[in-house]
């Protein structure tokens, strides 16, 4: 294979996240290649491609971008041959929007799919002679189950209309307007449409990203699934000084209609003039009501702020708080003696995002300290712990690896670490601190197992052994999966 090549290959199986692992056909046995076994001589001159986006079982073309170290990685050109399973995905947008990659694929197959990479990536860091995985968890919903969208304001091709919406699949520029996407209630397409109408009959021109010109940058909706209060910001720069007032009465208008099921808690606009394409905070004004919103989980009630972390999946977080909380109340005992049980835990809660889990442990716990390093997080889970009634939770705003050292009193440490880190996972110089403190257990909660994996390997040098895991799946079409893992301390 040369750089720059076409060539057919047949998925053979996926690798986490998305990639595609598949054999190269070649011209003599291209017609037999679904049903023929090849010999022991033809094996040993197989050539593979990685192609993301696939799924095992599909006869793929795709132009080679890159060999090293002898292996191969395509960019999929057309799917030749459906796979056995596949089904029509319900989205119009799939394929063309980067969003989800498994929306083709029956539900029981995504989590098939999932339980095999979650086990697989696990077992190559896992170090016990035990039964330890648990499997994977579904989701309660498979659609509309998100309470958080970003939109990108931008164009589907080059100078074409205005587009809001995701990233076109393998595209950094090109914006595709999901007004039908799945993944989100009704509600965010009407506003996402509304938006985009507006403003593109005004002609205000988003930001581009090579220029550094424009004005629109992002929508940002998030919506309760329990409340159904909706809060909505959009970003811009400060290049323009456009009046919003019609845009906000516009809005109102889709609530007062009834096009809009939930209700407006707030209408908010925040400026970034940054060159990155993130959705950065740079100061933000209230248009509209409150600059919050409320949702409930596990009987508990949360006040949400537009940029404080919390789980996009609500119903699904619940499934995935439920085993945390089972994994964690299992640790108090996971030895098999009584010596916790004596007096309640105390308990650490890092990478704690606004104190869900926290506040979740608390009814069970002596103590339990919250470290978050965004601010405005921090100040909602304080907020939330005294509405919930909660006076034993204390949070601390501050990077992790800074502030861990300092947590507690020497006659304080913690009997149960929580670990919930963002995808890269824990920081490496901030693991040997968080296993010096020398917790009888930790629960490591991870949205990306193979960070997981990595870290496992050091906890586990530093005397932990992995009790049990279990996946869950908090995004379904996507090839994004939660995992959660219980650690004990060796003797």
């Amino acid at each position: 294979m040369k750089k720059g090549q076409i060539v057919n290959a047949r998925i053979e199986r996926v690798e986490f996240p998305n990639k595609g692992i598949g054999r190269v056909i070649s011209e003599s046995n291209a017609e037999n290649s679904a049903n023929s076994q090849s010999d022991e001589s033809q094996d040993n001159k197989a050539q593979y491609v990685t192609v993301k986006n696939t799924v095992a079982g599909q006869l793929v073309s795709c132009r080679i971008n890159k060999i090293r170290h002898k292996k191969a990685e395509g960019a999929l050109l057309e799917v030749i041959e459906r796979a056995p399973v596949e089904i029509d995905p319900p989205c119009p947008h799939f394929g063309q929007c980067g969003g989800c990659t498994y929306q083709n694929l029956p539900y029981e197959e995504q989590l098939k799919l999932k339980r095999e990479q979650v086990e697989t990536v696990m077992t190559s860091s896992v170090k016990c002679d035990h039964e330890w995985y648990e499997g994977i968890l579904a989701s309660p919903l498979t659609e509309e189950y998100r309470n958080k969208m970003e939109f990108t304001f931008g164009d589907e091709y080059k100078d074409g209309p205005l587009a809001l919406g995701m990233h076109k699949r393998g595209s950094f520029y090109d914006i595709v307007t999901v007004d039908s996407c799945r993944l989100v209630h009704p509600d965010y397409r009407a506003i996402l449409k509304f938006t985009r109408d507006y403003f593109a009959q005004r002609d205000i021109p988003y930001f581009h990203r090579v220029r550094h010109e424009g004005y629109l940058r992002h929508l940002l909706v998030r919506r309760g699934v329990k409340t159904e209060e909706i809060l909505i910001d959009i970003v811009t720069t400060t290049q323009m000084d456009i009046d919003l007032t019609e845009w906000v009465n516009g809005l109102h208008n889709l609530e007062v209609s009834g096009v809009l099921k939930g209700k407006i808690a707030g209408i908010l606009h925040t400026s970034n003039d940054s060159i990155a394409d993130v959705v950065r905070n740079d100061g933000t004004e209230v248009l509209y009501g409150e600059d919050y919103f409320y949702e409930e989980l596990l009987g508990l009630k949360f006040r949400i702020t537009p940029f404080s972390f919390f789980q996009t999946n609500s119903l699904g977080a619940q499934v995935l708080y439920e085993k945390t909380r089972e994994y964690a109340l299992a640790a108090v005992n996971v030895d098999g003696s009584d010596s916790l049980l004596e007096r309640k835990p105390v308990i650490f809660d890092l990478y704690s995002g606004t104190g869900t889990i926290a506040q979740m442990m608390a009814p069970v716990a002596d103590h339990v300290i919250g470290v978050e390093i965004i601010e405005e997080a921090v100040g909602a889970a304080k907020e939330n712990a005294e509405q919930n009634g909660l006076h034993n939770c204390e949070f601390v705003a501050g990077d992790v690896l800074k502030v861990i050292d300092g947590l507690s009193a020497p006659e304080d440490k913690p009997d149960l670490i929580i670990l919930d880190p963002p995808r890269d996972g824990c920081h490496p110089k901030a693991l040997p601190k968080i296993i010096a403190y020398g917790a009888p257990s930790i629960v490591y909660v991870s949205c990306k197992v193979t960070s997981l994996a990595r870290d496992l390997i050091l906890l586990q040098e530093g005397g932990y052994e992995v009790v049990k895991a279990c996946a869950i799946d908090q995004f379904p079409g996507t090839g994004h999966v939660e995992s959660v893992c219980l650690l004990s301390k060796k003797p």
